[in-house]
């Protein structure tokens, strides 16, 4: 699994118009799933976004966790994480996951996000989302499993 993480003030997504998930100072996720993965890549992912120190402590130094500061995090999946441009300028989707294997571990990162106390919220699997967030930072980190 993949997942790009921006530290935010705020993010949320919208649908059809409709904002389905909204946070305030945290972690906007956009999580990516190859062939792979499974549900033991999904707990991974979602203990390194929970316990991922990018906010600042008393002194100013990045010592912080999302469980420290009570931030929440935006999870939005994104299956063109797995892009490849190795070969020209049109991508190939190759490397992602089929919508039958992601959705189900996207949502198991979600789940085991909620499981340790961090407030989450999502877009919606396989919609056209508008997402709209203030960097905090800029912090963006990429996250492997």
């Amino acid at each position: 699994m993949r997942a790009v993480v921006q530290r935010v003030e705020r993010a949320s997504v919208t649908v059809d118009g409709e904002v389905v998930g909204a946070i305030g100072p945290g972690l906007l996720a956009f999580v990516g799933v190859t062939h792979d993965d499974d549900a033991t890549h999904a707990r991974k992912l979602a203990g390194k976004i929970a316990h991922l120190r990018v906010f600042d402590d008393e002194a100013g130094v990045m010592n912080r966790s999302l469980r420290d500061t009570a931030g929440g995090v935006l999870v939005v999946s994104q299956f063109t994480l797995y892009g490849d441009t190795s070969r020209g300028r049109r991508p190939s989707w190759v490397e992602a996951a089929r919508p039958e294997q992601a959705e189900p571990l996207v949502e198991a990162v979600v789940q085991e996000l909620r499981a340790l106390g961090v407030a989450t919220e999502t877009g919606v699997f396989r919609a056209d989302m508008s997402v709209e967030l203030v960097n905090d930072g800029p912090v963006t980190l990429l996250l492997e499993t």
